[in-house]
């Protein structure tokens, strides 16, 4: 509380002076900077004391000017004091000259030696005993630099030049600052003496009837309300719920995935991926310490998957490998959703008589990237499976076409890819008009039958699936180039502040 009567008190002198200097003047107005240095305060203080008196009424009037000055900056200051580096460097040398790798040591030694050689102030001598060795090359040295700087610490700066400016500021010596100054003159309803405005109305002043006798400051009704304080929606979760809307509209159901920690067994095996696959290296994949293995299995299932991978089946000749049942317990943060679709459709195999479905799940994966600009160690995975009879490659481009109209992506291409569980596999590319060129939005694919079948899925079943992630298209949305913006501690909360309510749009 004190400090704010403090500066409460300090504004109302600053203000007062202001007011007295207007009415002793002869110039009819006053800069704004003149008098906070004629005052010996700080700029903003006058401003605020300009400010202050607007708000009372027609006493003063105030114009705001802009001007340009050059100022030093902190090595531009060094230098002023104590002289360039160049010179620094050429007084520094004795007669019988110093170790050029001796001259490096010293703080200004690289810059200082490189700028006292362009102006042929000392000399190199590569073939003296014990290494090169510097020499002054001249008797006496002007130096121009601390000149011209002391030139602009004066307020002189019509002693530099605009050639000699511009080589100060790209040796990042000076600057050029915008200042924003007021000019003041008397209002209509200039006054020396400040009465304080009211600014509220109280039962006291009605009961009394001294609201009659009191000034009371005018209302700005242009003025913008404070938003209230109230809770905002990360651009992930904005995304995110219209994405898991599209789905709802489609007719999916989502899927649980709240168990970021699977086994091997339903992150790999059951999806057909052989144990030396390089994804389950620890270069890919989060393995846990403790509990580092998972247990509890479907054991004939299991056998079923074990059989398919090592001496193949349902038409497949598998993998030829002996499968290791303690490589599939190993626990790992799962490293796809995909996961969690292996267990839904094993589900749905259990039933005593089959239903097509459509499943979806958006939720969080972990991989062990290198972190950069694009790849964080975790992220979302969007994903969509359909299963029923007989789907084909072109069931799951209509309904990847409709998935994306309702995005607002319609220009679509298909491309051949490989994954480890589908067959055939396809990256699905768009043409974004913003960049002017196709940009890959997905992949997908239909489910192999050595991954469908030892679950106990009907022999006519497929299942279609396709996935995304969901910071990509965040990310263009929004404008945001670097992950780490989006997501993680250097997210800056403005950002989710500001961002409005958006749809994705082509």
């Amino acid at each position: 509380m004190r400090i704010t009567e403090a500066g409460s008190m300090a504004d109302n002198t600053v203000a007062e002076s202001l007011l007295q200097r207007l009415q002793d003047g002869e110039c009819g107005g006053l800069d704004s900077l003149e008098l906070a240095s004629a005052l010996g305060v700080d700029h903003q203080q006058v401003v605020g004391a300009v400010k202050s008196l607007q708000s009372l009424g027609e006493i003063i009037e105030a114009e705001q000017r802009s001007s340009k000055r050059w100022e030093l900056t902190p090595e531009g200051e060094e230098i002023a004091r104590e002289g360039s580096h160049e010179a620094r460097v050429f007084h520094s040398l004795p007669k019988e000259g110093m170790a050029q790798s001796q001259l490096m040591k010293l703080p200004i030694g690289k810059i200082g030696f490189s700028k006292a050689m362009s102006n042929r102030w000392i000399k190199l001598d590569k073939s003296a005993d014990g290494g090169p060795r510097v020499f002054q090359a001249v008797d006496l040295v002007e130096d121009a630099v601390k000149e011209k700087l002391l030139l602009v610490l004066q307020g002189k700066e019509e002693g530099v030049n605009d050639k000699e400016r511009s080589e100060l500021k790209k040796r990042k010596l000076l600057n050029e600052v915008t200042i924003k100054t007021y000019w003041v003159t008397k209002g209509s309803g200039f006054s020396t003496s400040i009465a304080k405005q009211e600014t509220d109305l109280t039962p006291e002043m009605i009961a009394s009837g001294s609201w009659r006798e009191k000034t009371f400051k005018a209302y700005n009704f242009n003025a913008l309300g404070v938003m209230p304080e109230c809770g905002h929606l990360h651009p992930l979760l904005k995304v995110r719920t219209q994405f898991r809307q599209i789905f709802l509209e489609m007719g999916f159901t989502e899927m649980p995935t709240n168990n970021f920690i699977e086994s091997s067994f339903w992150n790999f095996d059951a999806l057909f991926q052989p144990q030396q696959h390089p994804a389950r290296d620890q270069h890919d994949t989060f393995f846990l310490q403790d509990p580092a293995f998972a247990t509890e299995f479907p054991m004939e299932y299991l056998e079923r998957v074990k059989k398919v991978h090592s001496e193949g089946g349902y038409g497949s000749q598998g993998y030829k490998y002996d499968w290791s049942i303690k490589e599939a317990q190993k626990n790992i943060l799962r490293t796809h959703t995909t996961a969690v679709s292996a267990r839904m459709l094993y589900k749905l195999a259990q039933q005593e008589e089959f239903t097509p479905v459509k499943y979806f799940s958006i939720d969080r994966v972990f991989r062990n990237e290198t972190l950069d600009a694009t790849h964080l160690a975790e992220f979302h995975q969007i994903e969509g499976v359909v299963a029923d009879y007989g789907l084909t490659l072109g069931n799951l481009m209509g309904v990847l076409k409709e998935f994306f109209n309702k995005l607002g992506i319609t220009k679509l291409r298909f491309k051949p890819a490989y994954n480890p569980y589908t067959e055939p596999s396809m990256e699905v590319f768009s043409y974004h008009e913003g960049l002017k060129k196709w940009v890959e939005v997905g992949n997908s694919g239909v489910f192999r039958p050595e991954m469908l079948l030892p679950m106990g899925l009907p022999e006519g079943v497929s299942v279609i699936a396709w996935g995304l992630s969901l910071e990509r298209p965040t990310m263009i949305k929004y404008g945001i180039n670097n992950i780490r913006e989006l997501v993680g501690h250097k997210v800056n909360l403005q950002m989710v502040y500001d961002s409005p309510i958006c749809l994705l749009d082509s």
